[in-house]
């Protein structure tokens, strides 16, 4: 029952680890620009298909935001203000930072979330691991922390960007009460109002070809709406340190591309720290899915209730 949650996860981290595809055919085109149309075109299509053909579950959801208690209604809408400013933020950030800073920065936040989201989860969540998965924890941050030598400014803003997104996902798991895909559609939505204003009046006088509305509509649907509910589905069954160690599959992915496809050049501290990272990823889904797979044995031969 477990594995569908699992191949959610992974699948929307896998999606974002080829993000570099749709990317680089859209290089001539500034961040900002890219991510204005990229969020208005989400906030068209997931209100449209919302109204249009999930109406009834629309429906039922505003009903029960309805029928809540005055101090209930006012957490669960701030709830929703919470994550899509984590979201609309992280957003702004990760632009910011690749116009204004480096590349590296935003491609070493990836790096540092995984680890953020794990240790909010237990502070914020209580989540427990074991021995084992602090290990992959550890041995995360010493690759990260390879990968920022000589570069602190990097790192710096590479926490900011990866605190925003490990947030929104921790923010995500206490999510219990309202259908995944309409808060989903409400935190885009918001980050729309947030975001449109500010990025179309600085790419307002900005000539766009046929094909970046094309790849725009394909980065707006494969890699934001369809990946965004993917790991809020995801987090109904998964811890979220678990979600948070998945993460790094998206990094990876991505720096494979950019060395085989891209033929990048790569020091041997970055394969160094990026297999440090791979085996991190291995450790600490063994170690989970060991520790979940002896407390099911545990319970079916009684020892457990």
């Amino acid at each position: 029952m477990q594995f569908k949650y699992y191949a959610a996860a992974l699948f929307s981290f896998i999606v974002w680890g080829c993000f570099s595809l749709v990317l680089r055919p859209l290089s001539d085109y500034a961040a900002i620009d890219i991510m204005t149309y990229r969020v208005g075109c989400a906030a068209i299509l997931i209100c449209s298909f919302s109204l249009i053909f999930r109406w009834r579950v629309t429906r039922q959801n505003i009903i029960l935001l309805q029928s809540l208690s005055n101090t209930t209604r006012s957490k669960a809408i701030l709830h929703a203000l919470g994550s899509a400013v984590a979201l609309a933020f992280n957003w702004y950030l990760y632009i910011y930072v690749m116009n204004s800073v480096s590349v590296k920065a935003t491609s070493l936040a990836y790096l540092i979330c995984p680890i953020l989201t794990t240790v909010l989860a237990t502070i914020i969540l209580k989540e427990k691991l074991n021995k084992v998965q602090w290990i992959a924890v550890v041995l995360s941050i010493l690759s990260c922390f390879l990968l920022s030598l000589g570069h602190f400014m990097d790192m710096f803003y590479s926490i900011i960007i990866a605190f925003s997104y490990a947030i929104y996902l921790v923010l995500q798991k206490m999510n219990t009460r309202f259908d995944k895909f309409f808060t989903l559609t409400i935190h885009i939505m918001l980050c729309a109002f947030m975001l449109i204003p500010y990025g179309y009046s600085a790419v307002a006088d900005v000539d766009h070809s046929a094909s970046f509305y094309q790849l725009v509509l394909v980065i707006a649907v494969f890699f934001t709406i369809i990946p965004l509910f993917l790991n809020m589905y995801a987090l109904k069954g998964l811890s979220s340190s678990l979600l948070g160690i998945l993460l790094y599959i998206n990094p990876i992915i991505a720096f494979l591309l950019a060395v085989y496809y891209f033929d990048e050049s790569v020091s041997t501290m970055q394969a160094i720290a990026y297999g440090m990272i791979f085996i991190a990823v291995i450790v600490f889904n063994l170690a989970y899915f060991n520790k979940n797979s002896t407390y099911t044995l545990a319970k079916k031969v009684g020892f457990l209730k």
